[in-house]
């Protein structure tokens, strides 16, 4: 009997199935990373509307006690809240300790998505 040289079917099918698994599972990586960045994108967009949103409000002298919401063109929404903290500790101060909470929220597909933040600061009692 004469040896044959090269590789039976059965041998070639498991080869490209081994290959078929091997490239999904690479397929499967590299999609979970591109949903990875897609969302963070997300999150990296509010946190600099926030930080522009919250640098008006810190930067500000003059405080008041107030809610707002603001929509913008791209589909986020805005909540601010501005509030007197602390009040039975401040009232011999010449500060008052004012809280700024804010909230920005957008929905991406069906899920509703939101990143929060708070900050004090000290301002100048209004006499």
């Amino acid at each position: 009997m004469k040896a044959s040289k090269g590789f039976t079917l059965l041998e070639v099918l498991v080869a490209l199935s081994i290959l078929g698994i091997a490239v999904s599972v690479v397929f499967q990586v590299f999609s979970a990373g591109l949903r990875g960045i897609a969302a963070s994108e997300d999150y990296v967009f509010a946190s600099a509307k926030a930080l522009s949103k919250m640098r008006e409000f810190t930067e500000s002298e003059k405080f008041s006690e107030k809610s707002s919401r603001e929509t913008t063109d791209d589909g986020y929404t805005v909540d601010v809240k501005v509030s007197k903290v602390f009040n039975e500790r401040t009232d011999r101060l010449q500060v008052d300790i004012v809280e700024i909470d804010l909230t920005v929220s957008w929905t991406k597909g069906i899920r509703n998505k939101s990143i929060n933040f708070k900050t004090l600061k000290t301002v100048g009692k209004q006499i």
